[in-house]
């Protein structure tokens, strides 16, 4: 069930106090100006979408780009021969479903249950025009998601098994410190057919690279889904191509 659905979306909050989401001190929003914020809590709706239900589908008009506040959330695109491939991982303070043809480039499905800021895109855009802060925030936004695709090239196209899962973890562990969490261990709420679809692997190499990582002492499998970074400079060498597949 798309969030679009009456359903799941709740009515507008324009109260005087952003307090939906978990990273209410340290995302993009956290950083506008009052007025900014305002603006934002005025065209805001609230949405909560179950676990591996779709937020939108590749390819339908772009009329919101949403906020996540809890949970993940994965993005993919299908490749012509039908296979997926998934191009990121959505955590709390993240903006995603920018698009500039009109339409949504990939699918973003909810890994866990999430929560949502949903913006329509023809009133945030008439409120980027109104607020100078929003418009360079969303800007430094783009411009980070392209540099992620660029470091996403590279992963797929020059690394190893082993280096590839490493610069994953080390990835997961930098963006949880900047929303205020430690930095180990880190949270796998994504499967592992998920994490091999993101690096270009199959799920067998994505768990014989685990398990060698473990064995070597790099990281502890505290759960499947929460990894210890037991030796992280020893990992960040590895990511770096110090280490052998």
């Amino acid at each position: 069930m798309r969030v679009s659905d009456p359903l799941h979306v709740l009515s507008n909050d324009p109260g005087p106090v952003c307090r939906c989401c978990e990273a209410d001190d340290h995302s993009v929003c956290a950083s506008l100006t009052p007025e900014g914020m305002r603006g934002l809590r005025v065209i805001r709706g609230n949405a909560r979408v179950a676990a591996q239900d779709t937020v939108f589908h590749e390819g339908e008009a772009a009329d919101s780009i949403f906020s996540l506040t809890s949970g993940t959330v994965k993005l993919s695109k299908l490749l012509g021969d039908g296979r997926r491939q998934i191009v990121d991982f959505v955590f709390p303070g993240d903006f995603f479903g920018f698009a500039s043809d009109g339409a949504y480039p990939y699918t973003a499905e909810a890994i866990t249950p999430v929560g949502l800021c949903r913006f329509p895109t023809v009133r945030l855009t008439q409120l980027r025009a109104e607020a100078p802060d929003l418009e360079r925030l969303l800007f430094e936004r783009l411009v980070a998601d392209l540099a992620l695709a660029q470091e996403q090239m590279l992963l797929l196209g020059r690394m190893t098994a082993r280096e590839k899962i490493a610069h994953f973890l080390l990835t997961l562990s930098r963006r949880a410190t900047r929303r205020n969490d430690p930095a180990s261990p880190v949270a796998l709420p994504m499967s592992r057919q998920d994490l091999a679809d993101y690096l270009g692997l199959t799920i067998e190499t994505v768990s014989r690279t685990f398990t060698q990582l473990k064995r070597d002492g790099l990281i502890a499998l505290v759960r499947p889904e929460l990894v210890d970074l037991s030796e992280p400079d020893a990992l960040r060498r590895v990511a770096e191509g110090g280490g052998s597949d």
